[in-house]
């Protein structure tokens, strides 16, 4: 494995490894610590690592310190299924991960053989808690979900425009794109184009061609920030003025590096920004000391951890198996992005979406800022 890095947050890695192996509660966090999604590996890496530190300075876990060790997946599947074996060879038995749909369901099949639970922040694909398995939870709403909040907004403010859908043909990008469009029908809208791009590509002239062409007011994107800014970029360079929408996979301030100016106006779904939670109040000022912006999925990582801390409590036992019946015993967790609670297959019961636009704060800079109406609107 690659050697971690702090990517910028000094909050800490001296947990305590004092006493025996046996006095020690075993943490893994995993997601593309590396590579083009590196901004949202840090999320999970520092949001999962300072929930560790809080729960040692406070005294462990039913008497027991944690310890954590990083996996590295890049956003790869296979590589997600060796960060998987490897937890398990090291005795892991709580995970925070991963990012991507795709890589959490292959490593989530490897921690159910190992009876390791695992909690993934960020992992949106209806799939990843529709197969009936006892380990694998989210802190994250559903695709169908935030699909259906997109699509409602397109049917509402673009009804009777031409919609382009594109997506990156992964599994949490086709499958969102899929759930809004679904969505749409319902509002008795289809696309005017539906394209799938591949992860990686750098040149999409070909594309913003096809969208020209088709005459589409607006672009939904079903990917991540690197390719989307790219799109918008370029559809920019070539004078299109067309309205791109994302998912939360676009979530991070590098969004508009990479896009520049012509990402500000495009509209985005994503839970109500936990920032502003007065739960997170004092979590949310420790980052900031130290540098770190906890935007996007670093609050649903500290509170992954939250969850399955509680959740040995009111089991007393450090058994994965006796912390997720608890999980699932529809209990409230109190957490720094509100309360939660699971139903029977792992997902959380509150409808987690609203839209938020692209636009310059009072600094100039611009971020992602959510709308104030409802998520019909």
């Amino acid at each position: 494995m690659k050697k971690m890095t702090t990517l910028g947050l000094a909050l800490g890695f001296s947990i305590a490894l004092a006493g025996s192996v046996s006095a020690q509660v075993k943490f893994g966090v995993a997601g593309p610590i590396t590579g083009p999604n590196a901004a949202f590996g840090a999320q999970l890496k520092n949001g999962a690592q300072q929930a560790i530190d809080d729960i040692n300075a406070a005294g462990g876990l039913l008497g027991q310190k944690l310890t954590v060790e990083f996996g590295d997946d890049v956003s790869d599947p296979k590589q997600g299924v060796s960060v998987a074996n490897k937890f398990a060879g090291d005795g892991v038995k709580f995970v925070v991960g991963h990012f991507n749909s795709g890589v959490t369901m292959p490593a989530s099949l490897t921690y159910q053989e190992n009876g390791i639970l695992a909690v993934t922040p960020s992992a949106t694909n209806p799939q990843i808690t529709e197969r009936k398995m006892w380990n694998i939870f989210r802190t994250c709403g559903r695709d169908d979900q935030q699909g259906a909040v997109a699509g409602a907004y397109i049917v509402k403010h673009f009804k009777g425009k031409k919609i382009a859908v594109v997506h990156d043909k992964t599994t949490y990008g086709k499958g969102v794109a899929d759930e809004t469009v679904k969505a749409m029908a319902k509002g008795g809208m289809k696309p005017a184009l539906y394209e799938g791009i591949n992860i990686g590509e750098k040149d999409f002239s070909a594309l913003v061609s096809k969208i020209k062409s088709s005459g589409a007011d607006l672009v939904y994107w079903g990917g991540l920030h690197t390719e989307g800014g790219l799109i918008v970029r370029q559809m920019r360079d070539q004078g299109l003025k067309t309205v791109l929408m994302g998912a939360d996979g676009i979530t991070t301030d590098e969004f508009a590096s990479v896009g520049g100016p012509g990402v500000e106006g495009t509209l985005m779904t994503f839970p109500p920004d936990p920032r502003n939670n007065p739960a997170a109040k004092a979590v949310v000022a420790k980052f900031r000391a130290a540098k770190f912006e906890p935007e996007a999925y670093t609050l649903y990582s500290y509170a992954a951890v939250q969850v399955m801390a509680e959740a040995a409590k009111a089991a007393n036992s450090l058994d994965p198996k006796k912390v997720a019946e608890k999980m699932h015993s529809g209990m409230k967790f109190k957490t720094v992005i509100g309360d939660l609670a699971y139903d029977k297959k792992g997902d959380i019961t509150r409808l987690d979406y609203v839209m938020y636009v692209w636009k310059k704060d009072a600094s100039g800079k611009i971020t992602y800022v959510e709308l104030p109406s409802s998520p019909s609107m």
